[in-house]
């Protein structure tokens, strides 16, 4: 006998606000399988607010609310029956970021979450990557966002450093990151890597699994170091019109690209990584994992 419940994820990133609906099949004595039923992606890029005035503006509140009651009647239309809405950078350093969470909830029914770094991190480590550090090496998990990007250093299984740095696509092209913030992400990697013979990358976020997508890999195969540079002088020599058109890319995908490219080829520089893992988890997939996770605890609370 299976059980079948579907459950939703929205995840409020500066770039770009996603939901990702999914299928939890469960089978007596056996792995619940985790099936992505529907990915909706909308680029409102509440980051070029943010980080140049530091609020969320009218206009991008109301497209917010727009965005919210459509994934408020997709999840209807799903009968998903649990949820949870996530925000992150742009939110979190908003200084209406409360005030539009709360106006929000009054306006589509949709309670979101202001997160910090670390929970972040917490979540996104919650999902399948656990399948991929559970051996004997050691990695480098590097999730790119448009306001900021989360390290984690992962050694035979466990996590032994995480940070988050004001790193982000949107913030270096607004040019909103100083050199400074680039030293101390450097010093940080060669710090908690420096150590260890051998460090492989972990990639996460968009533009890394559109380079993934582009490079023609079989799943599960690292992209090297080699390829990723050459991808990117690639990607510099292209105009922002020409990738749109020539690389057949979406118009908030093809600024952004470049510099996602360049932090993950500078950690794979400062960590003296040769290759990186796309296995195209993120914050949503996470999401997901913990809603599954804490049911299940609820669950096994009700029992005793």
């Amino acid at each position: 006998m299976l059980n079948i419940q579907k459950y939703a994820a929205i995840d409020i990133g500066s770039n770009a606000i996603r939901l990702l609906i999914a299928t939890i099949i469960e089978k007596d004595e056996k792995q619940p399988q985790f099936k992505k039923t529907s990915l909706i992606r909308v680029p409102i890029r509440l980051g070029a607010d943010v980080f140049l005035q530091n609020k969320i503006s009218e206009k991008n509140y109301h497209r917010m609310v727009d965005a919210m009651n459509a994934y408020q009647l997709l999840m209807k239309t799903h009968k998903v029956t649990k949820y949870r809405a996530c925000a992150t950078s742009a939110m979190r350093e908003a200084e209406n970021g409360e005030e539009v969470a709360r106006k929000i909830k009054k306006a589509t029914g949709i309670e979101i979450e202001i997160i910090d770094g670390n929970d972040e991190a917490e979540i996104i480590a919650s999902t399948d990557l656990r399948d991929l550090i559970d051996t004997d090496k050691n990695f480098l998990y590097v999730d790119v966002g448009g306001g900021s990007t989360e390290f984690t250093v992962f050694v035979a299984g466990r996590t032994v450093a995480s940070k988050s740095f004001k790193l982000g696509t949107v913030r270096i092209l607004n040019d909103m990151v100083r050199e400074s913030v680039w030293d101390d992400v450097k010093k940080w990697i060669k710090k908690h890597t420096s150590q260890y013979d051998k460090v492989s990358l972990i990639g996460s976020g968009g533009n890394i699994n559109s380079i993934y997508k582009s490079s023609g890999l079989k799943i599960g195969k690292p992209l090297s170091y080699f390829y990723l540079t050459n991808y990117f002088e690639k990607l510099k020599s292209y105009t922002y019109h020409e990738r749109i058109f020539e690389l057949q890319m979406n118009p908030d995908r093809a600024d952004v690209i470049i510099p996602a490219t360049r932090i993950y080829l500078s950690a794979m520089k400062w960590s003296n990584a040769k290759s990186i893992y796309v296995p195209k988890i993120g914050l949503s997939d996470g999401i997901i994992k913990t809603l599954y996770q804490d049911q299940l605890r609820a669950k096994k609370k009700s029992k005793k």
